[in-house]
């Protein structure tokens, strides 16, 4: 019997999946399928926990079917990212005039990410004292306490490592490990690699230009090929959402959520004020917030129900390039960077919360001044080599904590909601990407307002 009605969801899966397809023979919008899959997905998951339960044998059978097409698509999306990286960096510093220009595009991103990490961070503690959260207010159980000890364990092979230590992971010893995603700090490394790369053929160019003409046609065709297989998984977004979304929704703990309301509920004020915050940068550098928001909405859908950053690198990229008018350079860095640092949900909210909260069970007061001002800068600091997959918040609290004396494995107490958190966190991280590389294309003169302005510019999914 179970069997059977398996086999019914995974039909009701195809019969969505189908519908999708016939939008897009129509010609319906990117975005529009986006949302329609979102949709169809909360639905479904709705539905399925409604009849099933989220822990049933039947959930759990349906959803590994249903990971065919989400967990599918998200790691074809991490296949595009290292080649996407690569070749688009080493061919945005082969087209640039002056090399002192890439200095000046590097300090504005990596600046840009810290410090509005570092505003997000005073935003979440501002969120906990309005809630007046506390650690000592939630109830531990089996659960929680098992949490507490894997990150106490996480903290113990972590310690040692120090802030300069945890920089140099940055540079690369092995570029083809790193190509391989083995280490958290892999897509900065390629991004380093990238740039040397391209500041060699650079050099070469001024010295043997013959030479660095065919290594240039070399990457510039590698980039005409890398971009159509961008093209071809992105158009697969809509069905990765919808199987995402159901996923997320079906098994999802509501009553777990209702137990720890006030946490999620503090936890959202803190990810909305500070997503408006970007809005408000978007504004201050003479955009139209509202227009940013509808070209990226699709992007920021895509990562609240995938939960990874680095995930979201192509489909990233692409918007800003495509649909924001974002200089092409400056859409790879700021999204590869913004992936593995500088993170505002997952390494600036998050762990001042937490802290805020965990200070008082051992007697220090958070809301001090010094406190403040301690934790906020830590927490910029810290930014650095937060992993850009789920879990990346874990290690942002663990070296915040860490850093500021508290225990560690209180962080284990917020289990049963981490997931309905890390959605909201993931998408206001690529959210504070896209913003860091409008702004910084727009202080370097390069950015393009037709683009930006056209309502008809989207990313380009469809008339392949």
């Amino acid at each position: 019997m179970n069997g059977l009605l398996v086999i019914v969801n995974v039909i009701v899966l195809i019969l969505a999946i189908i519908l999708l397809i016939n939008m897009q023979k129509k010609h319906v919008s990117f975005s529009k399928r986006v949302f329609t899959g979102m949709g169809i997905g909360i639905l479904l998951g709705v539905i399925f926990q409604a009849i099933y339960g989220t822990e049933s044998e039947i959930i759990a059978k349906t959803m590994d079917w249903f990971a065919i097409v989400g967990t599918g698509y998200v790691r074809l999306l991490m296949v595009i990212v290292i080649p996407l990286i690569m070749v688009s960096i080493i061919r945005a510093i082969i087209n640039l005039e002056k090399t002192k220009e890439l200095g000046k595009m590097a300090g504005w991103i990596i600046g840009t990410l810290i410090l509005t990490t570092m505003v997000a961070a005073l935003v979440g503690i501002g969120s906990s004292w309005l809630f007046d959260l506390n650690a000592e207010q939630i109830e531990a159980g089996h659960a929680e306490a098992e949490r507490g000890e894997s990150i106490e364990a996480m903290y113990a092979d972590m310690e040692g490592q120090t802030t300069p230590q945890r920089i140099l992971d940055f540079i690369p010893s092995n570029i083809f490990e790193d190509m391989t995603g083995g280490r958290a700090t892999s897509t900065i490394a390629v991004v380093i690699f990238s740039i040397i790369l391209g500041i060699a053929v650079l050099g070469v160019r001024r010295k043997n230009p013959e030479q660095a003409d065919l290594f240039i046609k070399i990457v510039n065709s590698t980039y005409t090929v890398v971009m159509r297989l961008v093209t071809l998984i992105l158009r697969l977004t809509p069905f990765g959402v919808l199987a995402l979304m159901t996923n997320m929704v079906a098994t999802t703990n509501f009553a777990g959520i209702i137990e720890l309301g006030k946490f999620v509920l503090a936890s959202y004020v803190a990810l909305i004020v500070m997503f408006m915050i970007h809005l408000i940068l978007v504004s201050g550098f003479g955009l139209n917030p509202f227009t940013y928001l509808r070209k990226v909405f699709p992007v920021l859908g895509f990562a609240f129900t995938s939960r990874s950053s680095a995930g979201s690198i192509p489909l990233n990229v692409q918007t800003q390039r495509e649909s924001l008018g974002v200089d092409e350079g400056i859409a790879n860095m700021s999204a590869s960077f913004g992936a593995t640092m500088g993170q505002n949900g997952c390494a600036g909210i998050y762990p001042a919360m937490l802290a805020i909260m965990i200070a008082p069970t051992v007697g220090i007061d958070p809301f001090s001044i010094g406190f403040i001002l301690q934790l906020a800068v830590i927490v910029g600091i810290s930014s650095f080599g937060v992993a850009g997959v789920g879990g990346g918040a874990t290690f942002a609290a663990i070296i915040v904590l860490s850093s500021m004396g508290l225990p560690v494995g209180l962080a284990g107490l917020l289990i049963s909601v981490e997931p309905l958190i890390d959605m909201g966190r993931t998408a206001l991280n690529v959210n504070g990407s896209m913003v860091t590389g409008t702004i910084t294309s727009r202080v370097l003169g390069n950015f393009n307002t037709k683009i930006f302005n056209d309502k008809n510019a989207t990313t380009e999914t469809d008339g392949f």
